[in-house]
């Protein structure tokens, strides 16, 4: 007991005396404690997915449709539906007949946009704000002037929309409702009860039945419970009495009120996920990497204490005690630390459109602990292993090693640096079989197993790349770099702590963003490419109503039109074993004389029967299925319905991004507007139908027209918000490698202060040191340049195969941004570092302990 208490002090004691060393260790231990907490907070958000309402606030309970796709080959697992599973109307009278409930209000929702000047009021605004005025209740709305829309043509606004529009009681207003231009009367005007940030429109019963886009169905229903009974009791029975609905109380009512909410959760746990699990392998091997130099460093003082008496045990003890109170007062400012980044990311991912500005993050006890106590074990871990080889050498070997360490790796490291290397050619190996959808996943990974190679084989690269090339940098940077190359050589154990972050930095810079961009060009090109048109329509107003695309029809010059309406679902029976990744669903109009707007080819049956409760599937589904035309399917749409459908066709589409096709009017009643945004027009004529249909644009409000570069177009912004995932996690974890990489590489100057006396004093000026570190560092960034270039294609070049390209797609600016990033990382720590290392004589820095 006495021994563990003059280890423990000694343990203390010591930090004081190696300030830089405990403060490169407290900082890669403080940022990846940060990151880990931060990570678990994103997890404890998806899984919670809390969202107070607001337009739904004052229903002490929501009850909606069913809350998603229950998997056939999963237990429990239940996957988001694309849009809104709708109630029907019978369901409220069954719903209002439980006991216990003392008013049960339905909902409608309908696209509705204010005009000004026949354009939408606010770009970018919901459009899914009009809503009958029995609703009005729910958010606790009250008249402040004005009276109720009793009367068809009249329409109740927000006070926040009256305001900004300028509006009162008795004015008239334009709206687009439903893609169409209306004129109504503003018969008053409600105040919620609580801040509602979307705009609502509140018409009579009369309109709010005529405009609903899914005649026969409420879109959710509000539950007032009798007095004196309790909410969540009642929402048990509603449960039980009313089946396959969703009852929703307290926050999770405003996954009700915002679409968005649910859909956010695959991708958040897919963000907290993939990073927690980047960041615990970057943190592992940045802080193994760091504490290994600062015990490296302190060989010949380790080497003493065994000289002098102390045993094995005691002096690993003395190690892993020392590196453990850093660690304890690193986890504890990384949890500060934690709670900024979680909530930065979490922000940051709302203004990138990932999740829902509406969605809250949510960062408990639990998050807290989760990620001191990964720390704990990360960092126990490392100090343990890094101890072990100073604490069972013998003392004169030990001082032997402290002049010149052996670059030579024990059996264990050489092992796992052999097993991470085969894993990294297997899961590129494997990446060029699989589909490119999925293939992201599989070779992501090979990244950080190429990382954790390199990371301990370290010292033997580092020596290899000196013996192999050192001749050659001795001739293109003159005679400072002679001293640099045999510097080089003997402190390769200390430069393979560098070479780690500067590997897994430009590694994962490089591998993430052009694996990335490979697959969202081969994506948006196979979804784009499977149509054509020679006119692009859009709609900023929530869609075109059959009108409007009896008037595109009609225009001259123009031969076909098409509606195009997008959605996912499954194929329920026989099942497709999608999971939780459904297919892709597009919708277009029957093949007619004019033509077709699918360019997709058609191996048998004929698009001339896409009608009705019809469907074209790709050859790969079909093959998959076991089906052939005229087979019958049950699918699950976007909005859970489940509908009968007769295959009509094959399509010879893209295996890795293949798209179902439906007729439009069937695919557009089961999404949430119920209407088309975007129209396909072919024509002899292109510029000539462009300006007709401009000119008729003109009347329809929020309405573009475009050429066909507006479809991909449409597609890349799809793309664009799966990508940003990616290059979020790229940023921060190539951040995290960054700090680690000045933080290992100012300690390792830091302490050679001797040498760099003692080489003053043999005749070199400050300006020749400088050069040999610049030099040495040079070294050290071409080396982890290539090897993250090199790591990179293992994940790069497969994904371009399984796309059908031989070079991967991307900016050529990414390559050289981390090429200039990595020695702008290297080079100003290295100045920075050698100018503290010299601020004193050089007779006073030969007196100082160090190497």
């Amino acid at each position: 007991m006495n021994s563990r208490r003059v280890v423990l002090a000694l343990a203390l004691s010591s930090l004081r005396y190696r300030a830089a060393a405990s403060l490169a260790s407290f900082v890669a231990i403080f940022i990846g404690c940060g990151l880990l907490i931060a990570c678990a907070g994103l997890f404890e958000t998806a899984i919670v997915l809390k969202a107070a309402p607001q337009r739904l606030s004052a229903a002490p309970l929501v009850v909606g449709g069913s809350a998603g796709f229950k998997l056939p080959d999963e237990e429990s697992q239940v996957v988001p539906y694309a849009e809104r599973a709708l109630l029907p109307e019978d369901q409220v009278a069954k719903i209002s007949a439980v006991q216990g409930v003392g008013q049960a209000v339905p909902d409608v929702s309908f696209a509705t946009v204010l005009l000004r000047d026949g354009a939408p009021a606010e770009s970018g605004a919901a459009v899914l704000s009009g809503h009958g005025w029995d609703s009005a209740s729910l958010g606790g709305y009250k008249l402040t002037e004005g009276t109720a829309p009793n009367t068809p043509g009249q329409v109740v606004l927000d006070a926040a929309t009256a305001s900004a529009a300028g509006v009162h009681a008795g004015s008239a207003v334009d709206l687009a409702v439903n893609g169409q231009r209306q004129s109504f009367q503003v018969s008053g005007v409600a105040q919620p009860a609580q801040t509602v940030k979307s705009p609502a429109f509140f018409f009579s019963v009369a309109d709010a039945q005529r405009f609903n886009p899914h005649p026969g169905t409420v879109g959710l229903v509000g539950v007032f419970p009798a007095d004196g009974v309790d909410a969540t009791e009642l929402a048990g029975k509603i449960s039980a009495q009313v089946p396959a609905l969703t009852v929703l109380t307290g926050d999770d009512r405003g996954s009700a009120e915002f679409l968005g909410v649910n859909g956010s959760q695959l991708p958040l746990i897919l963000l907290a996920a993939v990073f927690g699990g980047m960041v615990l392998v970057v943190m592992a091997l940045v802080v193994s990497a760091t504490i290994s130099l600062t015990v490296r460093q302190r060989q010949q003082e380790l080497a003493l204490l065994r000289a002098t008496g102390a045993t094995p045990k005691q002096v690993h003890r003395m190690v892993v005690m020392e590196t453990m109170a850093v660690g304890a007062l690193a986890a504890v400012c990384g949890a500060f630390l934690g709670s900024l980044l979680g909530n930065w990311i979490f922000s940051t991912s709302g203004s990138l459109g990932i999740v829902p500005d509406e969605l809250a993050f949510t960062q408990d006890i639990i998050a807290f602990a989760a990620g001191i106590v990964v720390t704990f074990a990360i960092t126990f871990g490392a100090a343990w292993f890094a101890a072990l080889a100073a604490a069972r050498a013998r003392p004169v070997q030990a001082l032997a090693e402290a002049a010149i360490p052996d670059v030579k790796v024990n059996a264990v490291r050489r092992m796992g640096a052999l097993i991470c290397g085969a894993a990294t050619v297997l899961l590129a190996a494997t990446t060029v079989f699989m589909p490119a959808d999925s293939a992201a996943a599989i070779g992501g990974p090979a990244l950080l197993t190429g990382a954790i190679a390199v990371a301990l084989l370290g010292p033997e690269i580092i020596a290899w790349v000196v013996d192999r090339f050192g001749p050659f940098v001795r001739r293109v940077a003159g005679r400072d770099a002679t001293l640099a190359v045999i510097n080089t050589r003997a402190r390769a154990v200390a430069f393979a702590a560098v070479l780690t972050p500067i590997t897994l930095a430009s590694a994962v810079a490089l591998g993430n963003v052009y694996s990335e961009t490979t697959a969202q060009k081969a994506q948006v090109s196979a979804y784009a490419g499977q149509l054509r048109a020679d006119v692009v329509v859009t709609s900023a107003a929530g869609g075109f109503s059959p009108d409007q695309l009896a008037q595109i029809r009609s225009t001259p010059g123009v031969s076909t039109s098409s509606p195009l309406v997008t959605s996912s679902g499954w194929v329920e029976e026989p099942y497709d074993g999608n999971g939780s990744d459904p297919l892709r669903l597009l919708g277009v109009a029957a093949q007619d004389q004019g033509g077709t707007v699918l360019t997709t080819e058609v191996t048998e049956g004929s698009l001339t029967a896409l009608r009705g409760n019809s469907v074209a599937l790709p050859v790969s589904v079909a093959e998959k299925l076991e089906v052939k035309v005229g087979s019958q399917l049950k699918m699950r749409l976007g909005d859970g319905a489940q509908v009968p459908v007769t295959v009509v066709a094959l399509l010879d589409s893209p295996s890795s991004y293949a798209s179902m096709v439906l007729p439009a009017e069937l695919l557009a009643a089961h999404t949430t507007s119920g209407l088309a945004s975007q129209v396909l027009v072919r024509g002899g004529d292109a510029s000539a139908i462009m300006s007709a249909l401009s000119d008729r644009a003109k009347n329809w409000p929020g309405a573009r027209v475009g050429d066909d570069s507006t479809l991909a177009a449409s597609f890349q912004a799809s793309a664009d918000v799966e990508a940003l995932i990616n290059y979020l996690l790229a940023v921060l974890a190539i951040a995290y490698a960054a700090i680690a990489a000045v933080n290992t590489l100012s300690v390792a100057v830091l302490a050679r202060r001797r040498e760099f006396g003692a080489q003053r004093l043999a005749g070199a000026d400050r300006g020749q040191v400088r050069r040999m570190l610049f030099v040495e560092g040079g070294i050290v960034a071409v080396t982890g340049l290539v090897l993250g270039i090199v790591i990179s294609l293992f994940t790069v070049l497969p994904m371009a195969l399984t796309t059908g390209e031989i070079i991967p797609s991307g900016p050529v600016w990414v390559f050289l941004a981390v090429v200039v990033a990595i020695f702008l990382i290297v080079w100003p720590a290295t100045a920075l570092s050698a100018r503290l290392a010299m601020r004193r004589n050089a007779i006073e820095a030969v007196k100082m302990p160090g190497q």
